[in-house]
């Protein structure tokens, strides 16, 4: 592979991530705009949001930085793809809440369909981000990292501490909380099953590169 091509496929995949970002975070939105609560992450960020001049996107953006940091001291793999979300997510969750571009709901049925709609687009935005092979999200390695510390506890029990925790603290500071939450939370999983199900795509096949690994590609010479 010659050094154009190497460089045209980092690139190609790096614009990937930023598309499949971009898809998550109007999912993301629709989560919002349903009105019904919000997800453990986004309720802490909302929460922070109301107790800072940030916005909900810079909150998020902030955390995620913070959270990044923890990931590299936790030693996890971190990847190009890791430092991109964490500085674009939030802020395109923000772009779309500025946007609005959804009328408002007017039922609570109506508020858990947007909500599951809103969870398949963040489920073909991980597809697409995941395509580049470039590390998880910064809240994903947060994850892995206290599971192997955790190594006595299952991976989900580790979850729910987390996330049980995240959409405390979320709540204390005002964050929304509701059956949005709850359809949030365990829908997710169910709903990405489902999606890469149908479109035949197995995340854990993927060998992600971290940004060592993607670096010593671009340099090497073949």
């Amino acid at each position: 592979m010659t050094a154009f091509s190497k460089y045209k496929e980092t690139i190609f995949g790096w614009l990937r991530i930023v598309f499949g970002l971009l898809i998550f975070a109007l999912g993301v939105h629709m989560t919002i705009r349903a009105n019904l609560g919000l997800a453990p992450w986004d309720c802490l960020g909302m929460g922070i949001s109301y107790h800072t001049p940030l916005n909900y996107g810079l909150s998020m953006t902030a955390m995620a930085v913070i959270i990044l940091i923890i990931d590299l001291l936790l030693k996890e793999k971190i990847g190009f793809g890791t430092i991109i979300d964490a500085l674009l997510t939030g802020n395109f969750v923000q772009l779309f809440n500025d946007i609005d571009p959804f009328p408002e709901t007017k039922s609570v049925w109506a508020g858990v369909i947007i909500i599951i709609a809103g969870l398949a687009l963040m489920a073909i935005g991980q597809y697409f981000y995941m395509l580049s092979a470039q590390c998880c999200g910064p809240r994903d390695a947060l994850l892995v990292g206290l599971g192997k510390r955790l190594h006595k506890l299952p991976i989900g029990a580790v979850q729910v501490i987390l996330w049980g925790t995240v959409l405390l603290i979320g709540w204390l500071l005002g964050g929304p909380v509701g059956i949005g939450t709850i359809v949030s939370t365990f829908g997710s999983g169910i709903v990405m099953q489902i999606i890469y199900h149908i479109i035949k795509f197995e995340p854990r096949k993927i060998e992600h590169k971290s940004v060592i690994d993607t670096v010593k590609q671009l340099k090497s010479t073949e």
